[in-house]
């Protein structure tokens, strides 16, 4: 096994080069979490792994609660299905208020005022009302709570860490939130042990072959108990040695399956590159830069065969999507053709023309 291989075998994995899964709770269930402060790319980022799938389609998982868009993890928004929010918001949050202590004493946002804030979001969106940030704001602000500054940004981060809200429905595009007791159902509460365990198999089954740095990187645990929740889990996976890296993938995996050549366009943030520190597999160090900025933006890339060889923007119009891509090499006319039918599978997603306009090579 090579880091081509290695490349291959994550699509597969990651429902990319083909899914049994007919739902986009089965695929978001099936990724654990998926990376999602880009919403429109998100929202992508699990129509290319569901086949015929529609952008009304996702939208309509997120606005019914199947699938919750929320703070976990490294932490960024992700998607979650409603199944799971509740242990990985247990596993998680802790950890995270902890490391945002120092921040948030830098603003001046204290217990007390949490306390007061939570109550005023609570009051707010009890009966199943649904509001945006900047109604929010509003309520805040009458409330004699200061919201400048991005303070806004940290109290409703906060409720959501607390497990009082998590997003609500898409209302004339804008995002919402709503009370997180009134979209998920009451749960069997998971043990510490437990919930480490799934969070581990599930990375492993869903992103494999991955190492350890990967999972610490994607999970934001630390690395003793990532070292503990791979222990726990070994016995359901193989390890391969490339290099001075082990990777772990399922031991039911079949390389025979990859084989099929594959081109996709990738979203931005999409989980086949984010959930990776060595990204090294689908895109050469030295290539890293055109796909990914100094300060943390990943541009959406053109993939072949799990490599990334370019990447493209999208312009969207009344009636039709204008895809502009930009390659890292000459593109011949075959290649053109197969990226045309590739384009055209986001423009049936978007239930728009697609127009594809090829720009210069890097």
């Amino acid at each position: 096994m090579d880091l081509n291989d290695i490349a291959k075998a994550r699509l597969i994995n990651q429902q990319i080069a083909g899914t049994k899964f007919k739902t986009t709770k089965e695929i978001v269930q099936w990724m654990c979490a998926m990376q999602a402060q880009d919403y429109n790319m998100a929202k992508w980022a699990v129509g290319i792994r569901l086949p015929g799938s529609t952008e009304k389609m996702i939208e309509n998982a997120v606005n019914s609660g199947e699938i919750l868009r929320t703070h976990l993890l490294r932490p960024t928004w992700h998607f979650v299905t409603v199944d799971d929010i509740n242990w990985m918001l247990d596993l998680t949050a802790p950890r995270l208020k902890s490391s945002l202590k120092s921040r948030w004493k830098a603003m001046e946002l204290t217990e007390k005022i949490f306390t007061k804030s939570n109550k005023v979001l609570e009051k707010a969106l009890n009966d199943g009302k649904h509001l945006t940030r900047e109604e929010l704001r509003i309520i805040l602000e009458k409330a004699k709570i200061p919201t400048r500054d991005q303070r806004i940004v940290h109290l409703l981060f906060r409720a959501e860490l607390d497990g009082l809200v998590c997003s609500g429905s898409v209302q004339d595009k804008k995002q919402t939130y709503t009370l997180l007791r009134e979209r998920v159902p009451k749960l069997k509460t998971v043990n510490r042990e437990e919930s480490l365990t799934n969070l581990a198999d599930r990375y492993f089954s869903s992103h494999g072959p991955a190492a350890l740095q990967d999972f610490v990187w994607w999970s934001g645990l630390q690395v003793k108990e990532a070292k503990q929740a791979l222990e726990m889990i070994k016995s359901k996976f193989i390890s391969e040695k490339i290099g001075a890296q082990v990777y772990w993938f399922s031991n039911s995996f079949l390389f025979s399956k990859m084989n099929k050549k594959s081109i996709k366009f990738l979203p931005a943030y999409d989980e086949f590159i984010i959930s990776y520190k060595d990204r090294s597999a689908a895109i050469p160090y030295e290539k890293q830069k055109k796909a990914i900025s100094n300060n943390g933006v990943f541009w959406p890339t053109i993939l072949i065969n799990g490599q990334v060889v370019g990447t493209w923007k999208r312009t969207i119009k009344k009636e039709k999507v204008i895809v502009e891509t930009k390659f890292f090499q000459q593109t011949g006319k075959e290649l053109k053709y197969s990226i045309k039918s590739a384009a055209a599978k986001y423009g049936n997603f978007l239930n728009k023309k697609p127009e594809i306009i090829f720009g210069l090579k890097y």
